[in-house]
């Protein structure tokens, strides 16, 4: 089945998914609801599923963590416009067994989805190495999977004292300039920190650091 509030990019997945005889789309959906009740009157090996839906929908992670919960022997492939290294990372630990960026050529797709159809995880190529590049970088957990390897990730090892400590204000619900009062740095250098702290996170935005935080703790 597939899942993307994108007509455009549903149709052009599925039209490329029927030149495989080995693989049946039996659904294609742009809301999380649709896709739902057509699992509770039709079981998928796999749903395919853009991270980021419709404004009113449900978010990505969250439907992840629900189909894992009520369709256990679904496997669920994500697809997405920014596979930066803490939205891949939250993706498989809500249960995902794949993720890929919408970048890639169709023949990967399929790969991909006969890889978790078989109940193994698939990685673009290079995605690997970027989550174990940031080990230090994300706090330590194991992926469950049938990687030949786990993967420690650690969330704050690889920040400065400096940012930790910005985080952890910004988290409290301190704004820019009152963490530079407290700290008697400049408004700037808050917000240089911070997005330093972003990038070696992996993380864009306010809310991808409260998702991370919510699932893997805050800076020590």
């Amino acid at each position: 089945m597939l899942l993307d509030d994108h007509e455009m990019v549903r149709q052009g997945i599925e039209l490329g998914l029927r030149k495989e005889t080995d693989l049946d789309v039996i659904g294609s959906f742009g809301t999380s609801r649709a896709l739902l009740d057509a699992l509770t009157q039709r079981p998928a090996d796999v749903v395919v599923m853009d991270f980021t839906l419709g404004p009113s929908d449900i978010d990505g992670l969250s439907l992840i963590q629900m189909l894992s919960r009520r369709f256990k022997r679904c496997k669920v492939l994500v697809v997405s416009s920014h596979c930066t290294r803490a939205r891949v990372t939250l993706a498989l630990k809500a249960g995902s067994l794949g993720v890929l960026g919408k970048t890639q050529q169709l023949t990967e797709l399929v790969v991909a989805i006969r890889t978790v159809a078989q109940g193994r995880i698939y990685l673009q190529r290079g995605m690997l190495s970027v989550l174990q590049e940031g080990e230090s970088a994300l706090r330590q957990m194991t992926i469950e999977s049938k990687l030949e390897t786990a993967m420690p990730l650690r969330l704050s090892g690889s920040l400065t004292p400096k940012e930790q400590e910005v985080l952890r204000c910004f988290l409290d619900g301190m704004s820019v300039n009152s963490i530079a009062a407290k700290f008697s740095r400049s408004a700037s250098t808050i917000s240089t920190q911070k997005q330093s702290a972003y990038r070696k996170l992996g993380i864009r935005t306010d809310s991808e650091l409260f998702m991370f935080t919510k699932q893997f703790g805050r800076p020590d």
